[in-house]
Order: C-alpha cells, then structure tokens, then sequence
C-alpha cells in the first residue's frame, strides 16, 4: 500500500499575510459602514485602508518571489479557472478600493488631512491638486467605486470560503491545512524554502516612502523660507520687546458643540505703545500659520490645508492694531485688524496692561468670523460643525526700551 506525501503548505509569511489582510479588510468594511460622521472611526478607516493598500504591494511582491503550491490535484479544470480568477480579482479589488479612498479624500472640497493611527501625517495622492473643485462627476465615479467595491469583495469573499470548505469536505487531500496548518492536518513545508521578505516589504516601503516625500519636495523649501522670525526676541522698531518665552497667541472655538483651542508656536510682534500718547501707539504682529498647535495632529494638519489656513500659499498672517483707547485704569481698547489669505477684517480688541517700571504684563481679546477670512467655507459655511466666532487671546511680558 502507497500513501501520497502531504500537499505542501503556504509560506509563514503568506499564511500571516493572508489572515491579517483578511482581518483588516473585514474591520474597514465595518468601518465604511458604520462612521455615521464619527470623526475617530473615519480616520481609522482610512488608516486601515492605507494599511491594506501597503501590505498588498508587499504580498504580491513576495507572491511573485515565492510562488504558491499548486492547487489540489482533483480540481475540475473549471474549478482551477475559477480559483485563479477569484484570487487574481481579490488582488485587483485589495488594490483599487483602497486607492479610490485614497483618490477620493484627494479629490475631495473638504479637504480633510489624514492622519494615520493618530501618529503619521498622511499626504493627497500625487497630482491631484487642482481637482477638488468643479469635478462632482468624477468624484461621484470613485465615491461609487469605493463603496460598491465592499458588495464584490463581499461576493470573492464568499466564493473564496465556499470553495476552501468544498474542497475540504470532499477532497482527497483538503486544502485548509496548506494556509492552517497543524489545525486541519499535517501540511509539508514550502518548497522551495521561503525567501525574500526584505525585498517584499522594503518594495512597499519604498514606494509608499516616495509617494508621500512628494508633496514635500514641492512645498518645503518655500514654507521654511517664509516663515517669520517669530519666538526669537528679535529687536524690532517699537518701544517695546517681547519676552516671547513668557507670551503666547492662543485660539478657542466649538468643534462639534465641545470646546478646542490652540496655539501659534511662532510669531513675532513690533510693539510701539505710549499709554501718556495713545494716538502714536500701534502694534504690527506677524504670525507663521503653519506654527499651529491644537495638541490633536489630525486638527493641525487640517488647519493647514487649503479651505483653511492653506499655509502652502499664505505662510504668514498680520494683525495690525491701532486706535487705542484707554477704558479706564489699566484697561484698554483698540481695533484689530487681521489679514489672512488675502482677506482682511477688523474687530475690537480689549486688554488690561498693568506696568510696573520698565515691565508690562498684558491680557487681551478679540472675536473673529471665520465667514469674513474665508475659513472652513467648502465643508461648513454655515458653522454646524465649528463655530463661526473664534476667539483670539494674547497674553504676555514685554520690557520697556530706555
């Protein structure tokens, strides 16, 4: 009596690939279906999406090192044809709805960063700049590709799993054991032995490390160029100077009817004021916007885009203040008039200064619109989401020039 050797199995690197992919795919479907604007679950779904879309450029790289064992030998020759092309459309689809997310957070008006597991700024597909506006077609192509694309992955996933469980029943070897081995029988190793896993992974770092420097290579020269000598006590042409290590311009707002608030790291400020002279008194600030801090990545990489601060194009905001007002004791009044954008708008400034000799400590604030400097006006004109009014607050410790 002969007995046949076992049926070789997938390597480890497949088998874990394979069940990983299979996790991840299921969890963002999940995701796709239920964000319900849930702002956590849509980065993680796009995270999870950007994930799949990396290890699929490493499986097929290690696919094409090291190639699968042959299919069971008792397989009809349609049951071959058909096997290859569900594993040839799971490829294809683990590949485009992945990437039609991606194209579509690229494409779209609200321009909303991604930002990978809460860690790793995540740039808009490569040229596609210039597509966000004017393209509803397009955009309603790849919104319809992506989410449909779940309904065929759905459909090769019950296909792949109906034919792994026919087979196992009724084949004479059973095919389960190739990519679970030890739980449904004895499998024997790959052959030949596994090899290339720094090639697959590095192949998929590489790619994705050049897609995402390109956005870098266009933008950073100019942004560091542009940027202000704030936060250095630089002399400026005022009678004051700002001990920058003590001050600080700070924002605050409603985000979803719950508070927020940030900082601007770098600034610099041109302080002339006379509280005996009022009239000669003015204030110029100059603000590197790309400097915004909210403590939450994903809000500072959005704040930075184009529908808001769009830092790329206008590093700098200015904040001019004049017709100073004195309100009685050690409080004041002034206007502020902000540019940002190119768009410009005023608002009252009030503030207390208290000077004790040839030191002053100051408190102030303002109230801007977002309307009136043209932010956030694609995705939330109306201020649902983040309210129009922002507040402005300043406080700081400036010395007196003798």
């Amino acid at each position: 009596m002969t007995t046949s050797s076992p049926a070789s199995r997938y390597t480890a690197v497949a088998i874990a690939l394979h069940w990983a992919m299979a996790i991840l795919l299921l969890f963002m479907i999940w995701l796709g279906w239920n964000m319900d604007d849930n702002e956590v679950r849509y980065q993680l779904h796009k995270s999870v999406g950007i994930t799949l879309l990396f290890l699929t450029v490493a499986r097929i790289v290690w696919r094409l090192l090291n190639p699968p064992p042959p299919l069971a030998s008792d397989m009809k020759p349609y049951e071959q044809k058909l096997s290859h092309a569900v594993h040839i459309a799971f490829y294809a689809m683990m590949v485009i709805i992945p990437l039609a997310g991606w194209l579509l957070v690229s494409i779209s008006p609200f321009q909303i960063s991604t930002v990978l597991y809460g860690a790793v700024d995540w740039p808009h597909l490569p040229f596609t700049s210039g597509l966000q506006q004017g393209n509803e077609l397009l955009h309603a192509v790849v919104e319809n590709v992506h989410s449909k694309g779940a309904w065929v992955i759905i459909t090769l996933l019950g296909l792949h799993v109906a034919g792994a469980v026919k087979h196992e029943i009724s084949g004479e070897d059973g095919v389960l054991k190739r990519m679970i081995p030890g739980l449904f029988g004895k499998a024997a190793p790959p052959s030949p032995p596994a090899r290339g896993a720094v090639i697959a992974f590095g192949s998929s770092v590489i790619l994705f490390a050049l897609i995402a420097a390109i956005p870098l290579i266009g933008s950073g020269g100019a942004r560091g160029s542009a940027a202000p000598a704030g936060g250095t006590g630089a002399e400026t042409n005022g009678n004051w100077t700002v001990d920058y290590a003590t001050s600080e311009i700070r924002f605050s707002g409603l985000y979803d009817g719950k508070p927020f608030e940030g900082v601007f790291d770098t600034w610099n400020a041109d302080v002339a004021f006379y509280p005996e002279d009022l009239p000669a008194s003015a204030v110029s600030v100059t603000v590197d916007t790309a400097s915004v801090a909210t403590g939450t990545k994903l809000y500072d990489s959005t704040l930075r885009e184009a529908e808001w601060f769009n830092t790329a194009a206008f590093p700098q905001a200015t904040v001019l203040l004049s017709d100073f007002q004195s309100t009685g004791g050690e409080t004041y009044s002034a206007t502020a008039t902000m540019t940002l954008k190119g768009k410009e708008t005023s608002a009252p400034l009030t503030f207390e200064l208290k000077i004790d000799g040839d030191r002053g400590d100051l408190e102030g604030k303002a109230v801007f619109s977002r309307k009136a400097l043209d932010l956030g006006q694609v995705s939330d004109a109306g201020g649902s989401w983040v309210s129009d009014e922002i507040a402005v607050e300043v406080k700081g410790t400036a010395t007196r020039n003798n």
